[in-house]
């Protein structure tokens, strides 16, 4: 056969594209974390308030990153060791933020009840004691975390699972057994480089209130979120991240010194000692779970959003958002809009939730989601209190506080209809 004096560089030229491009649409990830822990220390929050003063830390407050692309399709994942995180300060890092599109970065907060108050939260005067000037450098931090997440992205593999975690980690103070114990972990491996095969960064999703310590011990902390930390990244040798779930209605740290005792009354073990027991179990139930998982070297991704609008009805959060420092200037007419985003990693489908959704709507939800593997980000894009089904709403004196700190009776219906029905136009998550 005569072989054409151009069919040699046309061929050249092609066996050199084809790996380009495979190469461009394999999965990048980047990780990259700054630590947010004030100098001098500062008062923490757990709630609604007064700030209590700190006398020492255990642990430092993190904001930990990480960036997923593929082809066109990049975002990231942020965890912020804070009780919430506001659109209004997270809108903020997003504008610092290049090469992502500010509708794909997540930010949400692992719900930490030992560090400063984000919120601006007003006494009964309507002062407020955030420290505006300590929360503008954690927007820029973040922004930072991130910015350096998208320059370092390498080529990854995935690996992802979920199952129960086992042991004393987590119950609901309400109804004990009332939580879901699943664990989701997503893994990404570096596949080249002196690290290569190596984990790059371990996304851990479980719901727990990381508030052993809580707010009045004088303690500035992760909570739990440390030890868990340290643990993975020291077994791992890359960056942990943790994203909470659906937490409402008690779901805490399991903490009682008689197990299996309801948690009116109970005697619990509020040290670090017990932060560490309970952080560390948890690492080592998603180290477990994550372990046998398949590797993943080209799964699918995908990514959407849209706002989504809630009545404020309760005049606790109606006062609280209206006298905040932090201007919600989106609050009009009574209604404050947020953000829902909903991504397919693989066989995992992830929806967010701008709030603490009670149990038994975490749970309705998953079961409607299209995935084996569902993920659910709480208090994520915003931090919009409680989430309660209008069945439960103000229904018995057990639920008196998470109805009054709800933005109303709707709330958690809105945030069903419309998660469901951006993943019913949504396609489902799939592992190949």
């Amino acid at each position: 056969m005569k072989i054409s004096k151009y069919s040699i560089p046309v061929f050249i030229i092609w066996l050199l594209v084809l790996p380009l491009t495979a190469f461009n649409q394999s999965i990048m990830v980047g990780a990259a974390k700054r630590i947010l822990t004030p100098n001098p220390l500062l008062p923490i929050s757990g709630g609604i308030g007064t700030p209590n003063p700190v006398k020492e830390n255990k642990g430092d407050l993190f904001v930990r990153a990480m960036v997923i692309e593929k082809g066109e399709t990049i975002f990231a994942i942020v965890s912020v060791d804070f009780l919430g995180w506001t659109s209004i300060l997270g809108n903020r890092s997003r504008a610092l933020i290049k090469g992502i599109p500010p509708e794909n970065i997540l930010i949400g907060a692992t719900h930490t009840h030992s560090a400063p108050d984000p919120y601006g939260f007003p006494d009964m005067n309507g002062k407020t004691f955030a420290d505006i000037k300590y929360l503008d450098g954690c927007v820029q931090q973040i922004a930072d975390a991130v910015n350096e997440a998208i320059a370092n992205r390498q080529p990854a593999s995935l690996k992802i699972a979920m199952d129960e975690a086992v042991g004393k980690i987590a119950y609901n103070y309400y109804a004990p057994a009332l939580y879901d114990p699943r664990c989701g972990v997503i893994q990404a491996l570096a596949t080249s480089g002196p690290r290569m095969g190596q984990p790059i960064v371990t996304l851990v999703n479980y719901a727990i209130h990381p508030e052993v310590l809580g707010n009045k011990q004088g303690i500035l902390s992760p909570d739990l979120c440390g030890p868990l930390y340290s643990k993975i990244e020291k077994e791992t040798g890359g960056m942990a991240l943790f994203m909470n779930g659906a937490i409402g209605g008690m779901v805490t740290a399991d903490t009682r010194l008689e197990y299996g005792k309801e948690g009116q009354g109970q005697k619990e073990d509020n040290s670090w000692e017990e932060c560490i027991r309970i952080g560390e179990l948890l690492a080592s139930e998603s180290l477990r779970i994550i372990q046998k998982a398949p590797v993943l070297d080209n799964p699918a991704v995908f990514i959407a959003s849209r706002p989504l609008t809630f009545p404020v009805e309760s005049d606790i959060m109606r006062f609280i958002i209206q006298k905040s420092s932090m201007k919600y200037e989106s609050f009009a007419d009574n209604k404050v809009t947020t953000q829902l985003n909903l991504i397919n990693i693989g066989p995992a489908q992830i929806l967010t939730v701008p709030g603490e959704a009670m149990p038994n709507v975490g749970y309705y939800v998953k079961r409607n989601m299209n995935t084996t593997m569902p993920f659910l980000f709480g208090l994520t894009n915003d931090a919009f209190g409680y989430m309660l089904a209008k069945v439960d709403f103000q229904s018995f004196k057990r639920y008196d506080y998470v109805t009054r700190t709800s933005l109303g009776e709707m709330t958690a219906e809105i945030y069903m209809e419309q998660a469901l029905k951006l993943v019913k136009e949504s396609p489902a998550a799939t592992a190949k």
